[in-house]
């Protein structure tokens, strides 16, 4: 049993100030793969700036930020194959983008469209689901699919410390490891489920060790530590795609800023615990040890800082665009054959905006 045990401390490859930490389990990867992490990390730190300007502005009805943890977002998708599989939360915006959806495809749920917006099955990449742990069962019956049909598809089911807390947490950990499925769960531990901490949602040691009492491996991961998100994510996957079955991976992170636009943080927590947590940013940490390693100079720090930019002008001409929406778009998508009842709502819904119009 000790092998589904996650360790004491968390996995961790580079410390605060860039330097590496040897670890006799999981090797740094390559430089280059340092790179491409950064490189979406400079991006999404980007897109988190620019939504939350975006809903100051109006155009965004709510936005819930990831900053603080690009890391989580950007290694969950780099992971992937093509052909592989993305669940996220309503938080992992950056993860569905770095996946390679067009952000302002990515953005329009919370901008209030009826729609989620991209195509899951162009993508790999399921909707973003707002209620807690829905998703991790459909990540569960995916896989369970894929291992039907003998495919190589993994799939990375992404929560958050709250959603553990939910019953659908249970039975998608249960069922994929009965059915010894290939799918990793990978918790954002951020500290926080809205305004319940952590100690309040459970008395276990961590997140992670709740993998043993379904019979699957779980692992403790720093979540401001890129590298070491890559490599203990990518031996997940790889472990899944290989037969091993299904993991439990928990990230340490922190929600740097409010749950959303919508909430005040100050009334749950001190200033000096979120400033505490300032000087273990990922991407500034990712940063020190590129420049470091001589991999990283000014010359592509400013390429990489045009480019998160374009995405972020692209994003803001995307959503100040008025958009007007088809009213009838709300009953006609609901069934293949629309049924009396939604026939006469629409009726009730056209004689409501003709009066409107008149007034």
């Amino acid at each position: 049993m000790d092998r589904l045990l996650p360790r004491e401390h968390p996995v961790r490859l580079i410390d605060e100030t860039g330097r590496l930490t040897a670890d006799d389990e999981f090797a740094t990867p390559p430089t280059e793969r340092l790179l491409d992490a950064y490189r979406a990390l400079v991006r999404g730190r980007r897109i988190n700036e620019q939504a939350n300007a975006l809903v100051r502005q109006g155009r965004l009805a709510v936005y819930p930020s990831s900053h603080g943890q690009e890391a989580c977002q950007v290694a969950a998708a780099l992971v992937l194959r093509e052909g592989d599989w993305l669940f996220p939360t309503y938080r992992d915006s950056v993860a569905v983008i770095t996946r390679g959806v067009d952000p302002e495809e990515a953005l329009v749920l919370l901008r209030g469209d009826w729609h989620g917006g991209y195509d899951p099955h162009r993508y790999r990449t399921a909707p973003q689901a707002t209620p807690l742990a829905t998703q991790l069962l459909h990540a569960a019956g995916l896989a369970h699919a894929a291992k039907l049909r003998g495919e190589d598809t993994v799939l990375v089911a992404m929560c958050g410390d709250g959603a553990t807390s939910e019953g659908d947490f249970h039975e998608a950990l249960n069922f994929a490891a009965v059915f010894h499925l290939p799918v990793v769960f990978f918790v954002q531990n951020n500290e926080f489920a809205i305004s319940v901490p952590l100690s309040r949602q459970t008395a276990a040691p961590s997140l992670a060790h709740k993998a043993i009492g379904y019979g699957m491996p779980g692992q403790r991961v720093d979540g401001n530590d890129a590298a070491a998100l890559l490599a203990v994510l990518g031996r997940a996957v790889e472990n899944a795609r290989d037969g091993g079955g299904p993991s439990l991976i928990e990230a340490h992170t922190y929600r740097m800023q409010a749950h959303t636009n919508a909430d005040d943080d100050t009334r749950y927590r001190e200033r000096a615990e979120v400033q505490a947590w300032v000087d273990r940013d990922p991407l500034l940490r990712m940063r020190a040890h590129l420049t470091q390693a001589g991999a990283l100079d000014d010359e592509t720090e400013r390429r990489f800082a045009a480019e998160a930019e374009e995405t972020a002008a692209a994003l803001r001409d995307a959503m100040n665009k008025d958009v007007r929406p088809d009213p009838e778009d709300l009953f006609r998508f609901v069934h293949a054959q629309r049924s009396p009842q939604l026939d006469d709502q629409w009726a009730l819904l056209q004689d409501e905006l003709s009066r409107e119009a008149m007034s």
